[in-house]
């Protein structure tokens, strides 16, 4: 019946699957750099960071600061980007890892739990923080 096409299918299906994309780490909303590279499976992010701000800087002098609904990049110790998640996460999980990468830009790579298992994000940054200076 049409009843059956219309019914949700069972959160079983989906369980391992991940989804991939690609965001812009920009303010500016004419600029799309996809410098955030995000993977999402039911139970966690992981982005890889690559924001043309930061070339530069030496990949060792860069740190994340994570709350359960935003991610900041410091610098020497001062925060210089931030961004305000799609979803809450569990801050105590995150693992993090800096590298010196092509054309003098930093990759960050980062990966954090969520807060709730089988939520979909459907991408990873909602918006670029107000107190970003790149």
């Amino acid at each position: 019946t049409m009843d059956d096409f219309n019914a949700p299918l069972p959160s079983e299906i989906f369980g391992n699957i991940e989804t991939k994309g690609y965001e812009s780490t920009s303010k500016i909303p004419d600029v799309q750099d996809d410098a955030c590279m995000w993977t999402e499976s039911p139970d966690k992010m992981t982005a890889t960071l690559r924001i043309p701000g930061l070339r530069g800087q030496p990949s060792m002098c860069l740190s994340i600061l994570t709350a359960t609904n935003t991610l900041s990049i410091t610098a020497f110790g001062s925060i210089v980007w931030t961004c305000v998640l799609r979803g809450e996460v569990k801050p105590e999980t995150v693992k993090f890892e800096t590298k010196d990468g092509p054309d003098m830009i930093p990759t960050v790579e980062f990966e954090v739990d969520k807060s709730e298992f089988g939520e979909r994000w459907g991408g990873f940054i909602l918006q670029i923080g107000e107190n970003s200076l790149l």
